[in-house]
């Protein structure tokens, strides 16, 4: 038996549940340290919030259902994931034995969540304005001041992840997610049998919009997630530990450091030989921008040791 579960089996006897958490997490802590990770902080699936999320669309099927007279309705509660019978009220609606109020205002691009006694919308204020948007497709996108963080005008944000997690094969590899986001690129790997998945987010409220997107996955088994700035991180990363790498940062004008020589030069160094790496740019205007930031990202990876090419609005690299 090996000594971590020795541990783990005395701590519970001793001193139950609580102690066997915590006993769980140094647990957690050696084993990312033996794999060249260093130790994180996961947010356990029963920290997450979701309840009843509501949109324009859903705010209009209940006021239809009321005015006409409906003692029920069937609408989706969580982004169209799934089908709920809600109980329609002259003052209030129902669900799971839960009452709730009818919106009073209602903008088409925000998603309302309930925060205990009223809803509010999924949003905050510190350094910047940050909002969870809903799409058309069910899967919701993220703005930042306004700038919306992912493609939504012709596919479905988590359709858009699909194809590019499908270009580094996920199957049985352990992946690198430098910038978690919303979590749809490591969802996907999950769902394509990766072996582990290391996804790291630097912004706290990108990881509250997480707690509230059914659409994100949950963190635990295959996939962790480290609330810290990956590139402060990745120089502790040990040499050939992960098989891919997704690269989403945010676009160059907010996070450079990202996009430079010395970081290609770390994430060619953590990749395996013959190791795959989707890194998303955007399409920036050569006219309005002045500079052809994908061709640039180009250079500056062959400089690091890939093979690589713009493929779509990104581009796909190879280590030699």
């Amino acid at each position: 038996m090996s000594s971590s579960r020795v541990v783990i089996l005395a701590l519970r006897e001793f001193s139950g549940r609580f102690i066997f958490r915590i006993a769980a997490v140094l647990v957690a802590d050696f084993r990312s340290i033996s794999n060249g990770f260093p130790p994180f902080r996961t947010h356990r699936s029963d920290e997450r919030l979701i309840g009843p999320l509501l949109t324009l669309v859903e705010h209009e099927m209940l006021l239809a259902a009321r005015k006409g007279g409906s003692l029920h309705v069937d609408c989706s509660l969580d982004l169209g994931r799934t089908t709920a019978t809600v109980k329609v009220g002259v003052d209030a609606w129902s669900w799971q034995g839960n009452s709730f109020p009818y919106l009073e205002t209602c903008n088409e691009r925000t998603i309302y969540f309930w925060a205990g006694e009223s809803f509010q919308p999924v949003s905050r204020y510190t350094t910047s304005l940050i909002k969870l948007v809903p799409t058309p497709w069910g899967a919701p996108t993220f703005e930042i001041d306004g700038i919306k963080m992912l493609p939504t005008a012709k596919v479905s944000p988590y359709a858009d992840a699909e194809r590019k997690v499908g270009l580094i094969q996920p199957r049985g590899k352990v992946i690198l997610d430098t910038c978690g986001g919303l979590g749809y690129f490591a969802s996907c790997c999950i769902q394509g049998q990766a072996k582990q998945v290391h996804s790291y987010e630097k912004n706290p409220d990108v990881i509250w919009l997480r707690s509230l997107n059914p659409w994100s996955p949950q963190v635990g088994g295959a996939l962790s997630l480290t609330h810290a700035d990956i590139n402060e991180q990745i120089p502790s990363l040990a040499s050939e530990s992960v098989d891919a790498v997704l690269h989403d940062p945010p676009r160059f004008g907010i996070a450079g450091e990202l996009y430079s020589q010395a970081f290609y030069h770390q994430l060619a160094r953590v990749l395996k030989r013959k190791g795959r790496l989707f890194h998303y740019t955007g399409t920036p205007n050569k006219l309005t921008s002045g500079r052809d930031v994908p061709n640039e990202v180009v250079k500056r990876l062959r400089n690091a040791g890939f093979v690589a090419e713009v493929n779509g609005d990104g581009v796909l690299a190879v280590k030699k």
